[in-house]
């Protein structure tokens, strides 16, 4: 697949994000099911992820975004700017940031900060897609999709300089 001057190939199908995304979903209504929890999505990736979680998740809970930037073009700028912030009270509940992917764990760090100052009970990460290796952050996801290598990767929710969030699966760059 080619996006603007790059070619991509096919790297996790919809059939294995679905499935994928259905074994979080399980163990998330498990560890949180009776409880005030709030979902916590941070765009623009993560949009394709939130709302097939949340179609997976059978309890009552309140959904909320954040919106940051750290990436340009297909390298980390090592910065991330807040765009738009939290507006829901966040004391005393059950946080869940849904990220797409987490890879350094910068833009993890920052929405962790905004939240805590909240005073949640808990504060946790469920991410589709987790980069061990170039992990650097402070706060690890808890809820891991599927851990891949340090490739580039876009589609589902995923871009390169804003192109290529439409697709039912994921492509790496080749």
């Amino acid at each position: 697949m080619q996006i603007k001057d790059k070619e991509f190939e096919l790297f996790l199908s919809e059939q294995e994000i679905q499935s994928t995304i259905q074994r979080l979903a399980q163990q998330i209504n498990q560890e949180y099911r009776g409880k005030e929890v709030i979902f916590v999505g941070v765009m623009n990736g993560a949009f394709m992820f939130v709302a097939d979680l949340l179609r997976n998740i059978d309890f009552e809970c309140e959904v909320s975004f954040v919106k940051l930037a750290s990436y340009e073009g297909v390298q980390t700028s090592g910065t991330v700017h807040e765009l738009i912030g939290l507006v829901n009270d966040l004391y005393e509940k059950h946080v869940i940031i849904l990220e797409d992917i987490v890879d350094t764990g910068l833009t993890l760090d920052k929405v962790f900060s905004m939240i805590d100052a909240d005073a949640p009970s808990s504060l946790e990460v469920a991410c589709l897609l987790y980069k061990p290796t170039a992990f650097k952050g402070k706060h690890a996801p808890k809820f891991v999709g599927i851990e891949i290598p340090d490739h580039f990767v876009v589609g589902y929710g995923l871009d390169y300089m804003e192109y290529g969030r439409n697709t039912k699966d994921i492509y790496k760059l080749k």
